[in-house]
């Protein structure tokens, strides 16, 4: 795995480096936003997830979260926030961030992260061709393919889906109707524990609920109290 690190504390990045050997991973540290946005443009082919801080010079980490999504759904992106700046670890989730770490933390904590992201990464990727149908879901009015990420909605293409957007649709779609919590949710698309902060799940409905509007009546409905459900039966908005 090739990593790209933009944060300006070197003390950290070279804490973080020394555990990114331990597990074989390459990595480039950039300590400046906008060098950091250049560097990934440069080299779009090259890394496989991009962990970005917030606060950095030139370029903060949001505008640099906006301007890779640009170019990449799919490249999963990990930000790292303040601590108890819950304002940005949910603007960070609804402009197409994956997941986010919050500082101080552990270096094994954000490797775990890293894990997690990559195996659900390498379980699209290596996933097995369906004999029976393209779609690996189909429901009244959607059809969902996990080999080729194509969603369509309403006969029209879905486009614009982040990983964990996609994971998320899908998680719900494959069971219609059916409610889940958001501790379930987070389980099931993010794989492992979030400890209760279902922020997470809240920020990317949100935003999964804007793109999925654009093609018709929205299927993602809240159960107050309970969580979400998929239900494309009827044209309910």
């Amino acid at each position: 795995m090739n990593i790209l690190m933009i944060e300006d504390n070197e003390s950290v990045c070279e804490m973080i480096e020394m555990f990114f050997l331990k597990e074989e991973w390459e990595a480039t540290f950039v300590h400046n936003g906008k060098k950091g946005l250049d560097t990934y443009l440069n080299n779009q082919n090259k890394y496989d997830l991009v962990v970005l801080d917030i606060m950095l010079p030139e370029m903060d980490g949001m505008t640099i979260c906006k301007e890779i999504r640009k170019y990449s759904t799919q490249i999963p992106i990990i930000m790292l926030t303040a601590k108890d700046t819950e304002s940005d670890e949910v603007i960070g989730l609804e402009i197409g961030a994956d997941d986010y770490v919050t500082k101080p933390f552990s270096p094994l904590t954000l490797v775990a992260r890293i894990k997690s992201l990559k195996r659900r990464a390498n379980a699209q990727t290596h996933s097995t061709e369906l004999e029976d149908s393209l779609y690996e879901v189909e429901t009244e009015h959607l059809k969902l393919d996990r080999n080729t990420r194509e969603v369509l909605l309403y006969d029209t293409l879905l486009e614009g889906l982040t990983p964990k957007e996609f994971d998320l649709l899908y998680t719900l779609a494959n069971s219609p109707r059916r409610v889940f919590s958001r501790e379930q949710l987070l389980q099931m698309v993010w794989d492992y524990e979030y400890f209760g902060d279902e922020r997470t799940v809240d920020a990317h409905i949100k935003k999964l609920r804007q793109k999925l509007v654009q093609n018709g009546p929205q299927v993602i409905h809240t159960v107050w109290g309970v969580g979400y459900k998929f239900d494309d039966t009827g044209a309910i908005e």
